[in-house]
């Protein structure tokens, strides 16, 4: 998901997608210690995604809905 898809979310849309990503995430990391994750590069987009995600609820909560936007 891009930034743009997420920034065009109401806040509690974002935080229930940030709650499912980190679902996702530890569904990831247990896969990858089980030796069953074969796309290990859907690990590492599932982590930028949330970052992406905290980043533009931290925007939301300062104000700063149009960041980088000039």
């Amino acid at each position: 998901m891009n930034a743009k898809e997420m920034k065009s979310k109401k806040p509690a849309e974002l935080k229930e997608t940030l709650t499912e990503l980190l679902k996702t995430q530890f569904d990831l990391r247990m896969a990858r210690g089980n030796g069953q994750l074969t796309k290990t590069h859907v690990l590492r987009e599932v982590r930028r995604d949330i970052a992406r995600a905290q980043t533009i609820i931290k925007q939301n909560e300062l104000g700063l809905n149009n960041a980088g936007n000039k």
